[in-house]
């Protein structure tokens, strides 16, 4: 092996060690702080009763084309903060060609038994 060869060999060894770590950290580095332990002694603290307003709450679709084919019951249920239909009622499957393409069988078979799907 010529000096230039094993300079080039060297150097593309160090660079894909150098990648390899770069990647490794961007991957797990996140992972490797949320499970790292101070060492301190944090007492924790019981969850509250209610939870925080921020989390999961309704924002109804306000988009002209959207409001144009709502009923007057749904937006009503939509400005007092609740979700329309609050999934009950009868099922009706969306039946549009695009999302029929990706769907599985077992999603389809269970529209088509008027079942909500379980399964994605």
């Amino acid at each position: 092996m010529t000096p230039v060869q094993r300079i080039v060999t060297v150097a593309g060894i160090a660079g894909s060690m150098i990648a390899g770590g770069v990647i490794g950290a961007t991957v797990f580095g996140p992972l490797v702080a949320t499970a790292a332990n101070s060492g301190s002694n944090t007492q924790l603290t019981a969850a509250s009763a209610s939870p925080s307003a921020s989390a999961g709450t309704f924002k109804s679709n306000e988009d002209a084309a959207h409001e144009a084919n709502e009923s007057a019951a749904v937006e009503a249920q939509e400005n007092a903060g609740q979700r329309p239909g609050g999934g009950s009622g009868k099922f009706t499957p969306n039946e549009d060609p695009a999302h029929e393409a990706g769907e599985s069988a077992a999603r389809e078979a269970q529209e088509n038994a008027g079942q909500r799907p379980t399964v994605p």
